[in-house]
């Protein structure tokens, strides 16, 4: 089907066609339920922040004096540990997450990591060994398996249609939320004379699983799920409660509703199996698991393993060497970082996937290669003023990522992932996603240690590499999905037109289909009438 960055051949209407025709007689914001929902959601996307939360500190920490007295000055495979047993315990959770997550529901899973995560962080917390603290990092990977593998899907899967893509955008760029709140944590605490000056940054990661803890059973189910349950007058409610201030017969609402109908219908036709053989059994299904690990270790293996984990073991070389500094320094990108996301996740469905994809990697490619030419002369020569142009590059690189790679790595890989999978495997293909994200994640932080310490500026060479090969998968295998909904997006994926023909169906039980057709024969009628007149 070539690169799928071209339209379906199908001439079928699309949801963009049909959402214009349902009118709302006022601003999201001015409905008190849609701002209900949107408050809810931002409940979920917390989520992101503890993982962000997790880096941010564990840089920030390594530049914290006591820390560094209290566990024995750690480097090497030791410091590697540390930075990795997050994602060990991630890995451990995964194979019972998207179980979970489909049986119990995707609620009942967020909640049931966040109370792993509280008490995870109470032991962290408390720590009196080097062994208590791995355990109880270990504790915090394995809880934020399951909610962070269910979060995501359930915003995907309440959110209002026209705002869908934005908030699940916004999910992941909040990881740079926690990263902020980390790094002025550690910034204000380095300077106590005690373990309290890590023991509070610690305890602080355990805020936002608290708060989901006391509010979750407030958050609406998913839809999609209570259909997949039998539950269909549930997700009805839900949907007409929160989409159209309780009218059932909503034409929007509707639409919704027959929309999910007939894709879990389709599903069952055609996907009866639905076990992990299914990600790879079709053709769609493999192009889009290849789409999504790619996406997956590009997110991790673009250079940002460097600054996220190691900002202080890359200022210390090329001079930067003051706590004080370095926590500066960590606490500004942070916030600089979590702006530009934010606002790259607002522009999805305007400038579209693939743009803000490939301009990511094109300005990744040129920044990594400016900066290791940089560094490769600093290295060599060891001239004074090479190093202040380091510095200087240093700081322009630092901030230039900042913005390039939070145009699509931070905001679309988890939003993308999540809606170009069909209902039947989102929770299975967003586990392998997370499940590759955990892999790239642990080798960064076992091996960008001991390869920069051995390889100096060469190290950066594999990245300039890497990169310029991410550019050119992303031209040829990323397929564009604005202004589509979660049910349609499988049509470019799968080239059938029964897919699109869910949409069809859906919208002509909603009555939208003879709607859409009175719009366009008025539309026909007055161009006839205007062209009467000119002549």
């Amino acid at each position: 089907m070539g690169t799928g960055t071209g339209p379906p051949t199908n001439s079928a209407p699309r949801a963009s066609e049909y959402l214009h025709l349902v009118k709302r007689d006022r601003p999201w914001y001015k409905n008190s339920r849609l701002v209900l929902l949107n408050l809810w959601i931002c409940l979920l996307l917390i989520t992101s922040s503890t993982s962000g939360y997790d880096g941010s500190m564990i840089n920030g920490l390594q530049s914290v004096t006591e820390w560094e007295k209290f566990f024995n000055f750690p480097t090497g495979g030791k410091l590697g540990l540390f930075n990795a047993i997050q994602n060990i315990g991630s890995l451990c959770a995964y194979p019972f997450a998207p179980y979970i997550a489909d049986g119990l529901g995707r609620r009942s899973t967020i909640w049931m990591g966040a109370g792993i995560m509280v008490v995870a962080t109470v032991v962290q917390t408390a720590s009196q060994s080097f062994g208590m603290f791995i355990g109880a990092r270990f504790l915090i990977g394995f809880g934020l398996t399951f909610s962070a593998s269910s979060a995501p899907l359930l915003i995907t899967e309440i959110a209002f249609p026209t705002q869908r893509a934005q908030l699940t955008s916004v999910y992941n760029s909040l990881w740079h939320l926690g990263s902020i709140i980390a790094a002025w944590t550690t910034f204000g605490t380095f300077r106590i004379g005690s373990n309290w000056s890590w023991r509070i940054p610690s305890a602080l990661q355990g805020l936002p699983s608290v708060i989901q803890l006391l509010l979750l059973w407030l958050v609406p189910e998913s839809p999609r799920w209570l259909v997949g349950k039998g539950r269909e007058s549930e997700a009805l409610d839900t949907l007409a409660y929160y989409h159209a201030d309780g009218d059932k017969n909503d034409p929007l609402v509707q639409w919704e509703f027959e929309e999910i109908k007939a894709a879990l219908a389709f599903d069952r036709e055609v996907a009866a199996n639905v076990g992990w053989i299914s990600l790879f059994s079709t053709p769609g299904n493999r192009r889009r698991m290849r789409i999504i690990i790619a996406l997956a270790f590009f997110s991790q293996w673009s250079g940002n393993g460097l600054g996220s984990y190691y900002l202080n073991k890359v200022l210390s070389a090329i001079g930067i060497t003051n706590p004080n500094t370095q926590l500066l320094i960590n606490g500004i990108l942070s916030i600089f970082s979590c702006t530009v996301a934010v606002f790259a996740g607002f522009l999805c469905e305007r400038a579209g996937r693939r743009v803000l994809f490939l301009t990511s990697c094109v300005g990744l490619l040129l920044t990594w290669t400016l900066e290791t030419i940089c560094f490769a002369v600093y290295s060599e020569t060891g001239d004074k003023a090479a190093g202040n142009a380091v510095v200087a590059m240093m700081s322009y690189k630092q901030f230039s990522d900042g913005f390039i790679d939070n145009l699509a790595f931070s905001p679309l890989i988890v939003s993308y992932t999540v809606e170009i999978l069909p209902y039947a495997i989102r929770a299975k293909g967003f586990t392998v996603f997370n499940f590759a994200i955990s892999i790239s994640l642990i080798f960064n932080q076992y091996v960008n240690p001991i390869a920069f310490k051995a390889l100096g500026w060469k190290y950066f060479l594999v990245y300039v590499f890497w990169i310029a090969f991410e550019t050119v998968f992303c031209y040829f295998y990323v397929v564009e999905t604005k202004n589509r909904s979660l049910e349609e997006t499988a049509a470019l994926f799968d080239g059938t037109e029964a897919v699109l023909l869910v949409a069809e169906k859906a919208a002509e039980n909603a009555g939208l289909k003879k709607r859409l057709a009175v719009n366009e024969n008025a539309k026909e009628s007055n161009e006839k009438v205007e062209q009467e007149f000119i002549e």
